[in-house]
């Protein structure tokens, strides 16, 4: 390896992850966060530039693939690199192509982007960078797509944080794809002290671990409050700042799980003085260059915190406001960001100390504690090389939490990638267009999700097991009278039916005496059969036996069991083949539909297979409906918009009406909802459809010509918000302009909705 690539020395695991590329390896690194992985892939685009060859790097986010191409571009030369994303493509013939991932994954399947042989003519590497996004529960399918579909000519260099099965998911890629190595690696150029803060001793923080690894005892845990708040109280947020202020511990990024409470935190810490008065008159300068360029964000009411050296970071903020705020805080002048999680997934933001302020998080099931990965990939973001000999990270006592537990959390290991590879109809199409019926179901048995069936099942198998001892304990009841457990069985039947025929013969004998009536010859008769039953129990030795209730209750018990077992194998046999099973019911609602013929896409099937949606076949549906023919630019977008929202938890609406003609469009909609809502039913398939107006009237407004102020003041909703919903409308317009057999009329309104949607602040990144 030509030692001159880099200024500095490489760290082992780099060495090590660099030579297996040159050896024509594909490579799994799995180090922790700020390890250096991106080293691993420049050693990748190096090779690739000296050699001839082309690189894709690919991103889970869109606001991570622009830093890299920002990144690159400067460092490799602007004609070197390019950049392809949902709504953006540069120089995409480049040497170095930076992509998300979900552009790589409809490479491979060869729609939108051309033939596949096309598109990775001269591809020599391919970066997954933060490939554990596979665990992403909406998301994850997208990598091991990738990875299934990668030609085997591609070298993978797939850069992991830690996880509990790296060896798992190299094994697997090893078998799917071409020889991998694993370089699995605990190294932290920058090693991390964890912190607690006790609020019964405001003014420090303390170290949670003893140098022998117990619970610091001086830790006191946080008492529970069931009066309100005094006025008067401390304030927790300012007192953990000014502790890491006062010990030379800032710059921090302040996780909050609450988007309100970003800010509400960021407000009560701007009293603080974090800033000296020449940094602070370096900030105005910034900022007043910044506003210059971008004067839509001039009424922005977080000016005067930042001033002060602190801000928040989250979705509900305008993207060019977020990257005003990233470039502050890479420069070291805002001093504490009070950030949601998502800040934790690769963003550039190095940051001295990271502050967690609590161990558990709301989600729509209910509180819960983070995982060991969330709690890593957090924590992680302490600690910038060659600034720091240690990074810091603070927990925030809270009453909900013990100090044992954050210990407990601290000391965890990270847990283990879970595949979440989910087919959906646009994946049945384009395999069912390239592959037989039976190579499709290769593939799909290819998935790590398949790969790693043991280790999803084991909760099951496990299960199993316990039944298996409860039944094997049961069987081995011993009968005195080495009678069967199938003689115990006979003499309870024996012994039901006696009982009930008692019952009635008493009956008819008690109806006959209160008519003084004698008893039938037919009475007589199955009086007489009643008592040859009793004789008959007399001769089972059950009938005398001390232990007949145990064994009868152990009998009952096998019984019982045996049923959970069989029920039990069954759903572990549908769950091993729970991906084939899930392909061939969405190949089903398919066939329904029209969109499969003998295993082949039609030309509806071939349409749809374009498409890139939460669910296809219903976009398909709207529009080969022709419903959104006839529409304006606005009315179009405001239809589009409703059925790419999902359902929100807000409790108002906006006061402003939607047209008359948005409004009769949802409604043949929600017709064709039903209807496929009713097969996939029938098919056990759970794909999600939408329609929702919420941000309907608003987009209707925006194209009309309406200001970008009078918009928000109509909801209660981040700005934030609002530009993601409008460029995921703009997403699926986009594709109303690029798949096949389209009515031209279509298209031109989807462009015209398009440039109308698309002016400041929509079309800052």
């Amino acid at each position: 390896m030509n030692k001159n690539k880099f200024p500095f020395e490489l760290d082992e695991f780099q060495k090590e992850a660099c030579e297996h590329i040159n050896n024509g390896k594909s490579v799994v690194v799995c180090a922790p966060t700020g390890a250096g992985k991106t080293v691993i892939a420049e050693h990748a685009i190096h090779k690739a530039l000296e050699d001839g060859h082309r690189v894709f790097y690919t991103t889970p986010l869109k606001a991570l693939s622009n830093q890299k191409y920002g990144d690159f571009s400067s460092k490799y030369g602007i004609n070197n690199v390019g950049l392809l994303t949902g709504d953006t493509s540069i120089n995409r013939d480049a040497q170095v192509v930076i992509m998300t991932t979900e552009v790589f994954r409809n490479m491979l399947y060869g729609t939108n982007f051309g033939s596949v042989t096309e598109n990775l003519k001269n591809v020599k590497y391919i970066v997954l960078d933060e490939v554990h996004y596979m665990n992403d529960e909406q998301r994850g399918t997208v990598w091991e797509e990738s990875i299934i579909y990668c030609p085997t000519n591609i070298q993978i260099v797939a850069l992991s944080a830690t996880v509990a099965n790296a060896a798992q998911l190299t094994d697997w890629i090893n078998t799917v794809h071409s020889r991998t190595e694993l370089v699995n690696t605990d190294f932290r150029p920058v090693p991390l002290r964890f912190y607690y803060f006790d609020s019964s001793q405001p003014d420090t923080i303390l170290p949670i671990l003893t140098p022998s690894g117990q619970l610091n005892s001086k830790i006191r845990a946080e008492k529970r409050q069931f009066h309100q708040r005094k006025p008067t109280q401390r304030s927790v947020v300012k007192d953990v700042v000014r502790a890491l202020h006062e010990k030379e511990m800032l710059p921090a990024i302040y996780f909050t799980f609450s988007r309100k409470k970003c800010d509400e935190q960021m407000e009560k810490c701007t009293s603080l003085v974090l800033v000296t008065p020449a940094e602070q008159k370096q900030i105005k300068e910034i900022v007043d260059e910044y506003l210059a360029e971008n004067p839509y964000l001039y009424k922005n009411k977080h000016i005067e915190y930042i001033l002060n050296g602190v801000a928040s970071h989250h979705a509900g903020l305008l993207p060019g406001w977020k990257v005003l705020i990233e470039k502050l805080f890479q420069k070291g002048l805002i001093k504490v960001v009070f950030a949601t999680e998502t800040l934790a997934a690769g963003i550039n933001m190095p940051a001295r100390s990271t502050v967690i302020s609590s161990i558990s998080k709301r989600t729509d099931t209910g509180h819960r504690t983070l995982s060991a990965s969330e709690f890593l990939q957090m924590s992680g973001r302490a600690g910038r090389r060659g600034m720091d000999e240690v990074g810091y990270v603070t927990v925030v006592g809270t009453p909900f939490q013990t100090p044992e537990e954050v210990a407990e959390l601290v000391l965890s290991d990270a847990n283990p990638l879970e595949s979440r590879f989910a087919p959906s109809y646009s994946m049945v199409l384009n395999l069912l267009q390239r592959f037989s019926i039976d190579e499709a179901k290769e593939l799909i048995l290819k998935s790590f999700g398949y790969f790693s069936a043991n280790t999803r099942l084991a909760p099951l198998l496990k299960q199993q097991k316990e039944y298996q001892k409860i039944i094997d304990t049961s069987s081995k009841f011993v009968c005195h009278h080495k009678l069967t457990n199938q003689d115990l069985f006979d003499y309870n039947k024996l012994r039901g039916i006696y009982v009930e025929n008692r019952r009635i013969f008493k009956t008819i004998q008690k109806q006959e005496k209160s008519k003084n009536r004698p008893l039938s010859p037919e009475a007589i008769a199955f009086g007489r059969k009643t008592k040859e039953m009793l004789d008959k129990l007399h001769t089972y030795a059950c009938d005398t036996c001390k232990v007949f209730k145990n064994h009868s209750k152990e009998v009952e018990i096998l019984e019982r069991y045996e049923v959970k077992q069989k029920k039990l194998a069954k759903d572990i046999e549908r769950q091993k083949d729970i991906f084939w099973n899930n392909f061939l019911a969405h190949r089903s609602v398919l066939t329904e539909f029209g969109y499969l013929k003998d295993d082949y896409p039609t030309e509806t099937g071939v349409m749809t297979s374009q498409i890139r949606a939460e669910n296809e076949l219903f976009l398909s549906e709207i529009i080969l409906s022709r419903v959104l023919e006839n529409l304006t630019p606005a009315e179009l977008a405001s239809v589009v918009c409703a059925i790419t929202t999902e359902d929100l938890r807000v409790e108002t609406y906006p006061q402003i009406p939607i047209s008359q003609a948005t409004k009769k469009t949802l409604n043949l909609i929600k017709n064709i909802k039903r209807k496929i809502e009713i097969t996939q039913k029938d098919n056990n398939i759970e794909t999600a459809m939408y329609i929702n107006s919420y941000y309907s009237s608003m987009i209707e407004m925006w194209i009309n010509g309406a200001e970008w102020d009078s918009i928000i003041d109509q909801v209660e909703m981040g700005e934030g918000d609002v530009v993601r919903i409008f460029k995921r409308t703009v997403d699926v317009l986009r594709q109303l302009c690029v798949i096949s057999n389209i009515p031209e009329a279509l298209v031109f309104t989807a462009r015209e909705a398009i440039t109308g949607i698309l002016r400041e602040p929509i079309n800052v990144d």
